[in-house]
Parts: structure tokens; sequence; C-alpha cells
């Protein structure tokens, strides 16, 4: 996934600022697709250029104002030709697995290093679990069943399988580093 598909994605569910982007981002996207707001708002000046968004016209002048985009039909077109591309799935590279695996001929004090970090990432995967199931709570209720609702829910469930596989995943490996 690209940032520029993640912007249009964003705009085309909701028009809206720069500002607002990055707040978005920070409760929903930014989950699986992270960008600072530099980063968004480089994107946006870049998609603008390019004629896949606009700033919608303001009815007062913008000087000092937050300007307010909505996707153009080049823009769609490039998000659906982006989505109808097939993509293999990138290999996992996760430097804590690498790290357990150095601890193994690190010696004792690497592993003993790896246990408190295991129980670190532990908790902030029991944190990240426990927010993905209120989101749920909150935002997928009864009435919630429009097609974009279930594919919405689709990408939360994904984090949250993903939030389960790493605290299960978590636990058995500090038991296994507990029984040494």
């Amino acid at each position: 996934m690209s940032l520029p598909h993640a912007i249009l994605t964003a705009l085309l569910e909701k028009p809206s600022s720069g500002l607002e982007l990055t707040r978005r981002f920070d409760r929903s996207i930014g989950y699986f697709w992270s960008a600072t707001h530099q980063q968004i708002y480089r994107e946006l000046g870049k998609l603008e250029e390019a004629g896949q968004i606009r700033a919608l016209p303001s009815p007062v002048p913008l000087r000092g104002q937050k300007k307010e985009y909505e996707v153009l039909p080049a823009g769609r077109d490039e998000l659906t030709g982006w989505v109808l591309r097939s993509e293999d799935p990138k290999p996992i590279r996760d430097a804590l697995l690498l790290r357990l695996r150095a601890a193994a001929v690190a010696g004792p004090r690497a592993v003993d290093a790896m246990e408190a970090e295991l129980a670190r990432h532990l908790a902030m995967h029991e944190a990240q679990l426990a927010e993905y199931l209120d989101m749920e709570r909150r935002q997928f209720g009864p009435g919630r069943d429009s097609e974009a609702d279930r594919l919405r829910h689709l990408v939360l469930r994904g984090g949250i399988e993903l939030e389960r596989f790493w605290t299960d995943w978590l636990t058995e490996a500090l038991a296994s580093l507990r029984t040494r």
C-alpha cells in the first residue's frame, strides 16, 4: 500500500483538510498505514499537482485558513487501478523475531534481555488488542451492515486477529523462556 492511495481512500470517504486527514490517520488508517503530518501534506501537494485531488472552493479567501480537499475523477481512477492490481504478500521483516534468534547464540544475558523485551511487546499488543476491540464495539454495532461498513469491519478484524496472534505467540515465547 502506498501513502497516496491511503490519502485518496480517506478523501473519498470524506473530503478533509490536511489537518483533519492527519487526525483521521491517527484514529483509523494509521493503525495499518502510518504517516507523519509532513508526509501527508507533501503527498497532498503531489496529488493536487497530478490532478487527482483539488481544494474545494471556499466562500472566503483561504489566507490562513485550512484547505479542504476532494478526489477528482483521475484520483478515483488511480485508486481503482491500484485496487485492481495484483500484489504478492510481503515477506515478514520483524526485528523482534531476528533479535530473539540472535539471543539464541548471543548468550544468557541476551536471553534475559529478550525476556523483558518480549514482556514489553506483549503489554503493547494487549493494549492494542483492547483498543481494537473497543473500536469494534463502538463502530460496528447493529445496523452497520452496508458494504462499506462490512469492508471496514474486515480490515479491523484483520487487525484484531493479528493482535491476537502476537499476544498468543508472545505468551508462548515468554513461557518457553521462563522454563529454562
